[in-house]
């Protein structure tokens, strides 16, 4: 899977939260449309009817020249920000907030027809207005009227602050939502991964629980018969490898005997015999460290059922098996507090000699090896003084029959290749890791960490 792409969980989110406010978008929109256009219709039937009362009051002053014009628009004046104008033969007359003429829209006039008033929205002077442009009856005027818009333009900006904050809260809630929908539904998978992992390190038995959906059951019910063929295979191949390597002991043991009666009298043989001799016991020996390395690898395979677990304190198992090695003995550094594991004693005590075998035939011999608790694990480092493992063989080292760059020497002391994969094997069964990496200083570090036991 490629790391720079989001997760399932956060596109599953990602889609709800999109597809949530692509919907609340347009439901807000519609909104917006209908209600600024109802305000609109609702502020502009008030304004006709308003200025057709008006105008017809301006009309029949006009018409009775009775000279109190100007007097009869002040009173008209609907409030401070409200304009009257009117248009007559002689020029234009005003009251209410002064707006010159030339500020009309063009051609508001010209659409306004007897009984059919003309409008229009414009800013005059800051203030938002709505214009309101009626025919007169009389002398070929014209009566507009300026209705303020401040309210209407208020109640706008609120409801627009308010479909937005609802449409981003929306969208937000659309991506909890897909979040919370994503884990419930993978949660299923979660265990999938879980199991397939188990049986990845090693635990043959773990099996995936029945699922009530009728779309995960089939799946489980596969997943688990697939599960118990892999167990009985490898159950048969165990068994084939024990099989093998027991057989192999007794003819394994009648030829090494024979080739150590035949080195007691190595002398009295010819220099021919003697290399042909000592090529014998070499392959000997490394056969007989294979097949016991089999039977150990059978002994992983099998069912581990926690009961030969004990409390092992890592620090005098450490010191004992250091000072049991053939090799030259590293320098400790173990820690003063009881570093408490529950495992296979057995187990543990095979790990820790294979490492020290591995760094005495690759890596120059053990230089150090510690013992520290931390974070609620106990940590096991073997260091060498060897040329360190490269980064692109630090995980293959682990497989079976794998050796590294030194896979395909074919001299005793090049191993069977099955040490490393016992310790990866005897450390996962434990629910540990294990892992190599560069020595500060140079060599190679191998790390086994195991879950701390309290005791």
């Amino acid at each position: 899977m490629n790391r720079s792409r989001l997760s399932l969980r956060w596109r599953v989110s990602a889609a709800f939260g999109l597809g949530l406010l692509v919907v609340v978008s347009a439901l807000s929109a519609a909104t917006w449309h209908l209600a600024t256009e109802y305000l609109l219709n609702q502020r502009q039937q008030s304004a006709d009817r308003h200025s057709r009362v008006n105008a017809r009051l301006v009309d029949n002053e006009v018409r009775s020249q009775s000279g109190g014009l100007g007097e009869l628009l002040s009173g008209l004046t609907s409030g401070p920000n409200s304009t009257i104008l009117v248009s007559l033969p002689g020029g234009w007359q005003t009251a209410g907030r002064p707006v010159r003429p030339d500020l009309l829209p063009p051609g508001l006039l010209s659409r306004a027809r007897p009984g059919a008033p003309a409008h229009d929205r414009f800013t005059a002077d800051g203030v938002p207005v709505l214009a309101v442009a009626q025919r007169l009856a009389t002398q070929d005027g014209f009566y507009v009227e300026l209705h303020p818009l401040l309210g209407l333009e208020r109640t706008f900006r609120k409801l627009r602050m308010i479909l937005i904050a609802g449409t981003v809260a929306c969208g937000l809630f659309g991506v909890v939502l897909g979040a919370w929908a994503a884990r419930r539904a993978l949660r299923p998978l979660a265990a999938f991964t879980e199991t397939a992992a188990r049986i990845a390190r090693g635990d043959m038995r773990a099996r995936l629980p029945e699922q009530a959906g009728p779309d995960l059951a089939p799946l489980a019910e596969t997943f688990n018969s697939t599960a118990d063929a892999l167990e009985q295979r490898v159950r048969r191949d165990a068994r084939f490898a024990a099989d093998v390597s027991h057989e192999l002991r007794s003819p394994l043991t009648t030829m090494t005997t024979v080739a150590e009666v035949l080195e007691r009298r190595r002398d009295a043989m010819p220099a021919p015999a003697q290399k042909a001799l000592q090529l014998l016991l070499a392959e000997l020996h490394r056969f007989r460290g294979m097949v016991l390395d089999l039977l150990e690898i059978s002994a992983v395979d099998q069912a581990d059922n926690g009961e030969e677990r004990e409390l092992v304190d890592l620090g005098p198992l450490v010191r004992s098996g250091v000072a049991s090695s053939p090799a030259p003995r590293p320098a400790l550094d173990l820690s003063a507090q009881p570093l408490l594991v529950a495992a296979d004693r057995r187990r543990l005590d095979r790990v820790l000699a294979n490492l020290l075998d591995n760094a005495a035939r690759y890596g120059g011999g053990a230089v150090r090896v510690a013992a520290h608790a931390s974070n609620g694990v106990v940590r096991l480092e073997v260091d060498d003084a060897g040329e360190g493992v490269p980064a692109e063989l630090r995980e293959r080292i682990f497989e079976r029959f794998s050796r590294g760059s030194h896979a395909g020497r074919r001299d005793p002391d090049s191993g069977t290749g099955l040490g490393l994969a016992i310790v990866a094997d005897h450390v996962y069964r434990h629910d540990g890791r294990v892992w190599a990496e560069g020595r500060p200083g140079g060599g190679a570090r191998f790390v086994v960490e195991l879950p701390e036991a309290r005791g």
